[in-house]
């Protein structure tokens, strides 16, 4: 990369007063993005007054409205394009209204661009959780998508596995017009995922990586906002059919520690037997969160973690049966594969 090249930034923004000036703030911050485009997605609290007051300290900061969200289309998906069809850098940066930019790193976005000749860079966030439901259920959805989507795979050029992470995708913008843009995935709920797909079939390189040093995230602000969140989510991210989520539910589960533990009744060894199994199910997770960059501590929430996740898994695979799950107040439609 030369000293030219220029990075537009591309910010969805529905209901986000409580995070787009901190958003806004850490990418005016990076010397790389010449340009800040905000969408407002029909926001009905704070969000239009923030950004009219953002605006006035930042030259590069541009807002753009939605109007009706045209049949076919997810919310997100649209208001991106229309940021997309303006931006004029050399690279476009999707990048969510909830997410911190630390010092430095779209300069190391560009440089790792530069260093594996991808075309599309994107990072698993740093997960900021402050809450004990956030403390169980967040880092424990990552761990299970780390065994999903392995970065490795991910970027190897014979490898058909791809995945990118919404809240950081770094795109050029040559190659984003190439592959069709957002109007290629206009319907899919999970569009990060699509879009990587479509780009590695497309012959472009992926780069994709832990975002530790590059963002942080505070995903969800309260218990309904995040059991919405992975509602949408976890189905499709977990393999998108019932025997995906049969297998996942089969690994996750500690069903050997709960159908001994009964046994105790019968003989305390048998107690202490599904005591020592649930302690090894608890080192082993301490070791995936330490593996994915979260605190070993958090291992304590392990039980309660499994209980949400597998809860939020069940409830996704149902609403997606049932052919529509909700985010922001909008229903989507969807569809279960068989």
């Amino acid at each position: 990369m030369n000293a030219q090249t220029t990075v537009s930034a591309i910010v969805p923004a529905r209901n986000e007063e409580a995070t787009i000036a901190t958003a806004v703030e850490s990418l005016a911050a990076q010397p790389e993005i010449t340009e800040i485009i905000v969408i407002d997605d029909q926001s009905t609290d704070g969000t239009a007054a923030a950004l009219q007051r953002l605006s006035a300290r930042y030259p590069q900061l541009r807002v753009l409205e939605t109007k009706q969200l045209p049949g076919g289309w997810v919310g997100k998906n649209y208001a991106v394009s229309l940021g997309a069809a303006q931006a004029t850098g050399d690279w476009l940066l999707f990048t969510d209204a909830d997410g911190v930019h630390l010092p430095g790193s779209t300069a190391q976005a560009l440089a790792d661009a530069a260093a594996s000749g991808a075309g599309l860079v994107s990072y698993s966030p740093e997960q900021e959780t402050l809450g004990g439901w956030e403390k169980a259920l967040i880092p424990f959805v990552y761990t299970r998508l780390a065994h999903q989507f392995s970065y490795a795979e991910v970027n190897h050029s014979d490898s058909e596995a791809a995945a990118a992470s919404g809240q950081y995708l770094l795109i050029r913008r040559e190659e984003y017009v190439r592959i069709g843009g957002h109007a290629a995935v206009a319907g899919e709920v999970l569009e990060d995922v699509a879009l990587a797909r479509i780009a590695k079939q497309a012959g472009m390189g992926l780069h994709f990586a832990s975002g530790h040093g590059i963002m942080r995230v505070r995903m969800y602000r309260t218990f309904g906002a995040m059991w919405q969140g992975w509602t949408k989510n976890l189905y499709p991210l977990m393999g998108g059919t019932p025997r995906a989520v049969g297998r996942e539910l089969f690994r996750v589960v500690p069903w050997i520690p709960f159908l001994v533990l009964p046994l105790g009744f019968v003989h305390l060894i048998w107690g202490l037997l599904s005591v020592a199994l649930l302690a090894g199910r608890h080192a082993a997770y301490a070791a995936d969160l330490r593996r994915n960059r979260f605190p070993a501590a958090l291992a304590l929430y392990y039980l309660p973690g499994v209980a949400l996740y597998t809860a939020a898994l069940l409830n996704s695979e149902l609403r997606y049966a049932r052919g529509s799950v909700a985010w922001k107040g909008r229903e989507y439609p969807v569809s279960r594969d068989s």
